[in-house]
């Protein structure tokens, strides 16, 4: 849904150069720091860009290429005719494909003239929700090119002002709200041979484009070539998202050719992965599905038959990295290990045996290489910064480390990190937090508390990186003398339907109670202070914020509540539906979930902060929560980013921060 990443540079920065209880340590200059300083390039080893060029591994610094020995690690600078090799390999890579004013070109060559704001080519559709990231799918051979095709033309525009000029201009966005009408999409080929291009014969859109049936298919995604090109594959959805099919059709001529598979659910399904085909079989391929109640591997024919589960058990395959065609294994990301790590695996196609490809701790992001046979591991673990490491995937991996990096805190008083659980609201599922403390932490004393909450699907805080990932604004405020809570509720990501489940219909109800099991825990603490107990949280997390202190008005005395979704008719139709189906079919769902009714119940100091051009929640849902105080009577405090979206961006993003630590500054402490 929501993103709520928020760049925190300066603040990293004025950490990096503010002691954390006294004078610093160490001293930075900003030559030292900006993005071609030595010491920077030190504190942050991740940012070393490893790359594969075909099976060879590189290390791009800049303009210049490095060659890294599979053997040594060691390095040697790519220049002459290889570099020219390697330029020519990169440019084949990158086919000539372009959107321009919406329009689709190829090779130069105009495809597409009807191009506007209504219809759209060749870019991401359904707001990205399903997985959808492009909206471009070149065949495995370039021979041929499916795009998308939107159009929104039926679809609301959400008054959207502009006030960068000399007079306001009105800037409206394409906004398709929880039980209105939605866009409609189709795909088309691009024949690069015949300059031809054709539509696929998808089941046709209602005749009656306000009243859309439930039953009505509407979302076309994940979308893969077939290896010989002449195939296409995509799911599809209906309106509901209760009902999903995997479909091929010809990419010839565009006919609809066999449905292959069919995944029912009585709350939602939700497609997020293309299958891919075996290297070695082009007759079979690879499914992910949550049908079993956690995301795991299928393996089937190209006729639809399942062939076998390859993997199974109460955790979940994040990521599919691609195949090692030589051993049969196809190599996975999965929290098997824990449900707060990410791991790596090779998992034999033809025995299902699965091979570890890391130490089994920490968090494990990895690229793999053309052929599939080595993997670069880049990781990290709570107390371990990175490490870098190009892994074998054969049956006895083998394992070279690239660059260990250092403790960038080294030679500072910290905060402690800490990780733990506590039951959730039903008593017996088992919810990770992370604490922070300030540095000197004293037992004995009482520290005002912050809450920092998501909460919502798609997301999660706690998991096993570098200081269990906690966020520099964290540090900040451990800094500055606060505790910091945050507590992954159910509702959030990777831990199996029933986990995921658990909110629908009524988002925000069971995650506050999970909320509230947390604020229970943090009572028993003789450490914080519970009179001065406060909230913070970010899209999602703002409805969060509000809705916990407004059903628990006694308990958080302070809360900043940013980008926050007051009613959810308000928003987008993909995530709103999926999650809560329609106005229409679930009022009491929206009416119990609503915030305009809880104004009245505002006590605490609540400061509410959004992008004044929010297009993913609109400001109407602030807007609307502020005139219901207005009636109440109750005083919230609100401020706008203009021109800002749903995040912040740059110096914005610092003053952001800047201001919600302010708030607690001057309210809570």
């Amino acid at each position: 849904m929501m993103k709520t990443k928020h760049t925190t540079l300066l603040l990293l920065t004025t950490m990096l150069t503010t002691p954390l209880n006294a004078q610093p340590l160490k001293q930075f200059t900003l030559e030292d720091l900006n993005f071609g300083g030595a010491n920077y390039k030190q504190m942050t080893p991740e940012s070393r860009d490893y790359r594969w060029w075909d099976d060879e591994l590189l290390r791009k610094e800049g303009e210049a290429l490095f060659l890294v020995s599979k053997k040594t690690g060691r390095e040697q600078p790519l220049t002459g005719k290889r570099k020219q090799q390697y330029e020519q390999w990169r440019q084949g890579q990158q086919p000539a494909v372009e959107t321009r004013d919406h329009n689709l070109y190829v090779g130069g060559r105009q495809l597409t003239t009807d191009g506007s704001r209504e219809i759209i080519y060749g870019e991401a559709v359904h707001r990205n929700e399903f997985g959808i990231m492009e909206g471009l799918f070149w065949s495995p051979g370039r021979e041929r090119l499916a795009f998308y095709r939107m159009d929104q033309s039926m679809v609301a525009d959400y008054p959207q002002v502009s006030i960068a000029g000399r007079i306001a201009t009105h800037e409206p966005d394409k906004y398709p709200m929880a039980g209105e009408t939605s866009h409609q999409v189709t795909v088309g080929i691009y024949d690069t041979k015949t300059q031809k291009t054709i539509y696929l014969q998808t089941p046709p859109p209602s005749e009656s484009l306000g009243e859309v049936s439930p039953s009505e298919v509407c979302y076309f995604t994940n979308i893969a070539w077939a290896p010989d090109s002449r195939t296409l594959y995509m799911f599809e959805l209906n309106r509901d998202q209760n009902d999903c099919r995997l479909v091929s059709y010809d990419a010839l001529t565009g006919a609809r050719l066999q449905e292959l598979y069919r995944e029912t659910s009585a709350k939602y399904v939700e497609p997020m992965h293309p299958i891919e085909f075996l290297p070695w079989d082009d007759s079979k391929f690879i499914m992910q599905s949550q049908r079993d109640g956690y995301n795991h591997l299928y393996l089937f024919d190209n006729h639809g038959k399942q062939l076998k589960q390859l993997t199974s058990g109460p955790w979940v395959v994040m990521d599919v990295l691609g195949f090692n065609a030589q051993a049969h294994t196809v190599i996975i990301a999965s929290n098997e290990a824990s449900p707060i790590q990410q791991n790596l695996y090779a998992v034999n196609v033809d025995t299902g045996r699965r091979t570890p490809l890391d130490n089994q701790r920490g968090w494990h992001r990895a690229t793999l290489s053309e052929s599939g046979q080595w993997l670069v591991d880049n990781y990290s673990e709570p107390d371990v910064p990175r490490v870098i490491n190009l892994v074998s995937t054969a049956a006895k991996p083998k394992t070279l480390t690239l660059l260990t990096a250092p403790d960038p805190w080294e030679g500072y008083q910290v905060p402690t990190y800490e990780c733990g659980t506590i039951k959730a609201a039903d008593g017996h599922t088992p919810l990770y937090y992370r604490m922070v403390k300030p540095a000197g932490f004293d037992p004995a004393k009482r520290y005002p508390t912050v809450v920092y909450v998501y909460g919502g699907p798609h997301a999660h805080n706690v998991d096993a990186r570098w200081h269990h990932a906690s966020r520099s604004w964290e540090t900040y405020m451990a800094q500055k003398g606060y505790v910091l809570f945050i507590l992954d509720n159910r509702g959030s990501e990777n831990r199996g339907l029933d986990f995921e489940q658990a909110t629908f219909r009524q988002l925000g109800q069971v995650e506050m109670q999970d909320q509230m099991a947390g604020v229970e825990f943090l009572r028993s603490l003789p450490y914080v202070d519970m009179d001065r107990l406060g909230i913070h949280g970010w899209s999602f997390g703002g409805f969060m914020t509000i809705t916990l202190m407004t059903n628990h008005p006694d308990v958080f005395k302070v809360g900043v509540a940013g980008g926050p979704v007051i009613d959810w008719k308000w928003y987008e139709v993909m995530y709103g539906e999926r999650y809560m189906d329609t106005p229409q079919t679930n009022p009491e769902g929206y009416e119990k979930t609503s915030l305009l009714n809880k104004a009245k119940d505002l006590k605490g100091k609540l400061q509410i902060i959004t992008g004044y051009n929010d297009a993913t929640v609109v400001p109407q849902h602030c807007l609307s929560f502020m005139a219901e105080c207005i009636k109440a009577g109750t005083q919230p405090d609100f401020f706008v980013y203009p021109g800002e979206p749903h995040n912040m961006r740059g110096h914005q993003s610092v003053h952001l921060h800047e201001r919600i630590t302010q708030y607690f500054e001057d309210y809570l402490k």
